[in-house]
């Protein structure tokens, strides 16, 4: 097969018409309000160069994902954009796919980028949740005079009336920790993802029967994922957040979700390949439920 470096696993036609493409992936490379480390820009590009390497095969699934169509559409903003202009670019990209009865998976930059797809998702679902994957609480009201900075957006959402759980959660402010007193949230902190799966009945329970997933990739231990700008100890392996999202797509459907944070490290692409799978294992997930795709069932657990 020929390779289309520009695409999601370097995938051409006809697997990429926007007409009969199943899922849409919409790049924002963005990371204007970063504020320890930049390079969050380079996210998508790096996500989808990545992507190329991967096997078209999921292993796991015994599927060929990809020929459910995944089209990889023109990149939105950039950081000449101020944070507020951007969330309405991507409000209003994500709305046009939506309308064509995509599936709008948004890659970025960092995850002010967030508040924007979910606008738009939370006008066709209005009785969605987000679940956020994520070592960060993101509930400032505002910070570095931006109530659009990265570090604010679970904040914006909940302020749209969408009700949230955090999971892997293992840094917040004062002022979040009184926000959550005032205002609480399901929130399954990072120590507790960290010793075992216990935890998952209660972060089911917490959500409804229409999801919309963002992740975070700080979210990860940074043994697994060191490209990314605000990196924490500690964090979610590999194997036990695959088995939280495969039973989160069990039990609610997935509307939408995202990557954020990425920030490759030349040289050293395990963050990048780490993304990219996680997407494509996700889009298994979600799009595969119908049997459209003809698979079996899975090969490796």
């Amino acid at each position: 097969m020929e390779i289309h470096p520009e695409n999601f696993l370097g995938i051409g036609p006809p697997f990429t018409d926007l007409d009969k493409a199943r899922a849409v992936l919409l790049p924002v490379p963005y990371d204007r309000t970063a504020t320890y480390g930049k390079g969050t820009a380079k996210g998508p590009e790096g996500l989808i160069a990545a992507s190329c390497s991967l096997e078209l095969y999921d292993e796991e699934l015994d599927r060929d994902t990809y020929k459910l169509g995944i089209h990889t559409a023109p990149a939105v903003s950039g950081n000449e954009d101020r944070p507020e202009k951007m969330v309405r670019q991507v409000e209003a990209a994500v709305g046009r796919y939506l309308e064509m009865g995509k599936l709008v998976v948004t890659v970025g930059g960092e995850h002010s980028i967030t508040a924007g797809a979910v606008a738009a998702h939370h006008r066709r679902h209005p009785n969605l949740t987000v679940v956020q994957l994520d070592a960060h609480a993101d509930l400032r009201d505002e910070y570095e005079g931006s109530k659009n900075n990265h570090a604010c957006v679970m904040r914006r959402i909940r302020e749209m009336g969408i009700p949230t759980l955090g999971v892997g959660i293992r840094s917040l402010s004062r002022e979040e920790a009184d926000y959550l007193s005032a205002h609480p949230a399901t929130l399954i902190p990072g120590r507790k993802v960290a010793e075992g799966r216990e935890w998952f009945q209660e972060a089911l329970s917490a959500v409804g029967d229409e999801v919309y997933l963002t992740v975070d990739v700080d979210y990860f231990d940074p043994a697994l994922v060191p490209g990314t700008g605000t990196p924490e100890p500690g964090g979610g392996d590999w194997y036990s957040t695959l088995a939280f999202l495969e039973a989160l797509s069990r039990t609610s459907r997935i509307i939408g979700f995202d990557i954020m944070e990425l920030s490759p490290i030349p040289l050293h692409p395990a963050s990048d390949f780490l993304a990219a799978k996680l997407l494509y294992r996700m889009l298994g997930y979600t799009l595969s439920g119908d049997g459209r795709d003809g698979g079996p069932g899975p090969i490796l657990r």
